[in-house]
C-alpha cells in the first residue's frame, strides 16, 4: 500500500487480511495440491510481516513511555494487547525491545541510512533489530545472537564485527540457534584476534568426562560422555572407518545395522585392540586392569543356560548370558570362577589365552582377515574364534580356529554357526568355509560327537598336560 494513505487505511487493510485468514480454512478443500505450498508460503510471509510490525509497535510504545504511564512493565503491556504471546514469547520480545532502547536511538520505521537518525547501522544490535522488524528473526533468535555477539565483540577484530554478526544471523535464520552457536568457533578462527580459538578449546579438556556405568542387570548399561573438540576428533577418526555400513560385496546384501549399533561395535573393536592382555605382560594377566572377572555355575556353562555375573569392576553385578560369555572368551581376556550347585567355588581360572601367540600368527597368515563370507576386514581387526567352542571340548588347534571381525564374531555366536577348515585354500583363497544355516553349530556338534569316542568332561579345577594353556572356562 501507499504510505501516503495513512494509518487508518493500513489498519483497514490489516483487518481485511485478518478476516480473510479466518475464512480461508473453510476453502482449503478446493485448493489444488500444487497450490498448497505456494499458499503456505503466502500465509507465512503475512505472519512474519505481522510479527515484525508487532515488534515495531512495542518499540514505539516503549519509546513513548506508555507502559510506565499505565503502571505496567513492557511484558505486562504486551500480554494485555497480544493474546497470542500469553503462552510464550512476551518476555523475550520485551527484552529485545529494551536492549534496542537502551543501546540505540532506533525508533519505529527508522531509516538507518538517514544521517539524522544517528544510528550505527553496523552495530550488532542495529543489524539484529533490522531482521526483527522485517519479520526474518524472532525475539528468541535476536536475543541469542545479541548475547553471542556481546561475548565475541572483544575477541573479534573490530573491522570484522559486522561480518560475524551477519554470519551468525544468517545461520540462525536459516538453521536455528544451535547451528548459529556451532558456527561461533569457525568465525573466531577466521576473524578472531590472535590465539582466541585456542582460548576457547584449551580449558575444555578439564571438563571432559566419561561417567561411571549405570548397569541395569540384563538390560542396557548406560554411560554419559562429553569430550573436548580435539578428543572428539580423535575418537571419531578412529570410529569412522570402523562404523561405516559394510554391505556384503559378494551378495550385495545391505548392512541394516542402525548407526548407533555400528558405532558401539566399532568402539568395542577399538577396545579389543587396545586392551589385549598380550600387550600388557607386566604383572601378569590376573593383575591386568583390563581383564574381565566373572562367576558362573558349572552346570549352567555346560548346559548353555543361566547367566554369569561380572565382578571386580565398575560393572559389578551385571549379568551376562552364557552365550555372551562364550563369545567374550574369544578375546582371551576372561577370568572365570566356576561355581558348584550350591554356589561354592570349584575353580578360579587363570586368564583364558586359548590360542598362543604362535598359533594366532599362523592363523593370521592363513586367513589374512575376517573369514565370514563377503567381509574384507583385515587380520588386525579380528579375533581368533573357536569353531567348536572350548566349553564343548573344542581343541585349541589351528584347524579349530578362524578369524572373525567384531561384527561377524557377534553374528556367528548369535546365529550359532559352524565352519570347516580345509588344508588348502579354495579358488578364492579361503581355507575357512562357513555353514550360514542358523543353528548349524548345534547340528555339526551333534554329528561330531556321534562319530567320536565318548569322552569324560574335563573336571573343574584340574587340567591335563594338554590343557595347561586352557583352564576350565567358557570359550568363543
Amino acid at each position: 500500500m501507499d504510505p501516503a494513505l495513512g494509518i487508518d487505511a493500513h489498519r483497514q487493510a490489516v483487518t481485511a487480511a485478518a478476516q480473510a485468514l479466518t475464512e480461508m480454512s473453510a476453502l482449503l478443500h478446493g485448493v489444488d495440491n500444487a497450490e498448497l505450498g505456494a499458499l503456505l508460503e503466502q500465509v507465512d510471509e503475512l505472519v512474519s510481516a505481522g510479527a515484525g510490525v508487532r515488534a515495531e509497535v512495542v518499540l514505539e510504545t516503549v519509546r513513548r513511555g506508555i507502559p510506565n504511564e499505565a503502571g505496567k512493565n513492557t511484558r505486562e503491556w504486551i500480554i494485555e494487547y497480544c493474546p497470542s504471546l500469553r503462552q510464550a514469547g512476551a518476555g523475550q520480545l520485551a527484552k529485545i525491545v529494551k536492549e534496542v532502547v537502551d543501546r540505540t536511538s532506533i525508533t519505529a520505521g527508522c531509516d538507518y541510512d538517514d544521517p539524522d537518525s544517528c544510528v550505527d547501522s553496523a552495530a550488532p544490535v542495529a543489524m539484529i533489530w533490522d531482521k526483527v522488524r522485517a519479520g526474518a528473526a524472532g525475539a528468541p533468535l535476536a536475543l541469542a545472537t545479541l548475547s553471542e555477539m556481546d561475548r565475541l565483540k572483544d575477541r573479534i577484530k573490530p573491522e570484522f564485527i559486522p561480518v560475524v554478526t551477519e554470519g551468525m544471523l544468517t545461520m540462525g535464520i536459516g538453521f536455528g540457534q544451535t547451528a548459529m552457536r556451532d558456527l561461533k568457533m569457525e568465525l573466531i578462527a577466521k576473524y578472531g584476534l590472535k590465539d582466541e580459538a585456542d582460548k576457547d578449546q584449551a580449558p575444555l579438556s578439564k571438563h571432559a568426562f566419561l561417567s561411571s556405568p549405570q548397569p541395569e542387570s540384563g538390560d542396557l548399561t548406560r554411560y554419559s560422555m562429553a569430550l573436548a573438540p580435539d578428543q572428539a576428533a580423535r575418537l571419531e577418526a578412529a570410529l569412522g572407518p570402523l562404523s561405516k555400513p559394510q554391505p556384503n560385496p559378494e551378495t550385495g546384501e545391505p548392512d541394516l545395522r542402525p548407526n548407533g549399533q555400528r558405532r558401539v561395535e566399532a568402539l568395542l573393536e577399538l577396545v579389543a585392540r587396545a586392551t589385549s592382555l598380550d600387550a600388557a605382560a607386566k604383572g601378569g594377566p590376573a593383575e591386568s586392569d583390563t581383564a574381565l572377572h566373572l562367576t558362573i555355575g558349572l552346570d549352567d556353562l555346560r548346559a548353555e543356560a543361566g547367566a554369569g555375573e561380572a565382578i571386580a569392576s565398575r560393572a559389578d553385578g551385571t549379568l551376562l548370558s552364557t552365550a555372551t560369555i562364550r563369545a567374550l572368551a574369544c578375546y582371551g581376556d576372561l577370568i572365570p570362577t566356576l561355581l558348584g550347585e550350591r554356589g561354592e567355588v570349584m575353580h578360579h581360572g587363570a586368564t583364558l589365552r586359548l590360542f598362543t601367540r604362535a598359533q594366532r600368527r599362523a592363523i593370521w597368515l592363513r586367513d589374512r582377515g575376517c573369514t565370514f563370507p563377503g567381509c574384507t576386514a583385515p587380520a588386525a581387526w579380528t579375533q581368533v574364534h573357536h569353531i567348536q567352542h572350548w566349553a564343548d571340548d573344542g581343541p585349541t588347534d589351528l584347524d579349530n580356529g578362524a578369524l572373525l571381525c567384531q561384527r561377524h564374531h557377534t553374528h556367528v555366536h548369535r546365529k550359532r554357526l559352524w565352519a570347516h577348515v580345509t588344508d588348502a585354500p579354495n579358488e578364492h583363497g579361503r581355507s575357512v568355509h562357513w555353514d550360514l544355516t542358523e543353528g548349524s553349530y548345534d547340528h555339526h556338534l551333534r554329528m561330531r560327537r556321534a562319530n567320536s569316542p565318548a569322552r569324560q568332561p574335563r573336571p573343574p579345577g584340574r587340567t591335563s598336560s594338554h590343557d595347561q594353556s586352557r583352564p576350565p572356562g567358557p570359550s568363543g
